[in-house]
């Protein structure tokens, strides 16, 4: 992965740091990246160790600092407080790239002017081991080469797809963006109804984790669309078949499903709602 300049990274936590080791992984020198982040922690001990320049304010910048790329993986909660103090960069040779859910382009436009190329994409936890999906969409301001770079970015922990129709990233956003914690919820459910039929709670859940992880793996590498996945495994009139009786019903798994993702959409709107200060 080659990137035309250097890369500044706001935030450092778990998908900020994720990210991180993908793009070192993946051939980005250590010496074209500078960390902002205020709090200590040993993963910045062993970023500064590896030739990584970490500040704990934007105001400890170099003044020679001009990246080609400002990443921005603040909570969005945080946002509205430190987004300004970045529009000194904001110009034609560098392009926004922010992974705050519901910050829309509106917001940042507002925030670092309107002739700022911006790029919001949604990635999801999975980046951490390079198994990641982010969604990007840019404004008018983002050349083709800025695009690119950008994506060449999320692509380094896992895979990437671009939408024109920003109003798509809510429902993104509410799917892969938070999806992982409700397949770790389905474990979660899965052991606890494993130990409520009778089988030893350390058993269950390796039983529930391995399952899980396996068959994420086989949905990743088959050819089959996941409905024929599960028709592969139910046999008829077998024990599968009883139990996706009841996760398939209409008061099942399905609409349950539907309503948490509407809930997760709709709080994602109401996170893009607010402005800079």
């Amino acid at each position: 992965m080659k990137i035309n300049g250097s890369l500044l990274l706001i935030g450092c936590g778990k998908m900020g740091g994720a990210l991180l080791e993908g793009w070192l992984a993946q051939g980005v020198a250590p010496e074209a990246v500078t960390v902002i982040e205020p709090f200590e922690s040993p993963v910045l001990e062993g970023l500064r160790a590896r030739g990584v320049a970490v500040v704990k304010a934007v105001t400890d910048l170099p003044e020679a600092c001009d990246p080609a790329v400002v990443v921005i993986a603040i909570k969005p909660q945080m946002m509205d407080a430190t987004i300004g103090d970045y529009r000194p960069f904001a110009k034609a040779s560098t392009v926004f790239l922010s992974i705050a859910a519901g910050k829309t382009l509106a917001y940042f436009q507002s925030a670092l002017g309107e002739e700022a190329p911006i790029v919001r994409a949604m990635p999801n936890t999975p980046a951490a081991v390079g198994r990641g999906m982010t969604v990007l969409c840019a404004n008018g301001a983002a050349s083709a080469p800025q695009r690119e770079a950008c994506s060449s970015l999320l692509s380094a922990v896992g895979e990437t797809a671009w939408v024109e129709d920003e109003s798509l990233l809510d429902a993104v956003t509410a799917v892969s963006g938070g999806g992982p914690a409700y397949v770790f919820l389905l474990i979660e459910c899965l052991a606890q109804a494993g130990i409520e039929a009778g089988l030893p709670s350390d058993l269950a859940e390796r039983l529930a984790r391995v399952t899980v992880a396996g068959s994420g793996e086989l949905v990743h590498q088959a050819s089959e669309a996941p409905s024929q996945l599960r028709k592969n495994v139910t046999s008829p009139a077998g024990t599968t078949l009883e139990a996706l009786n009841v996760l398939m019903a209409e008061d099942g798994l399905q609409p349950l499903m539907t309503r948490a993702i509407a809930a997760a959409t709709r709080r994602s709107r109401e996170l893009g709602q607010s402005e800079p200060a």
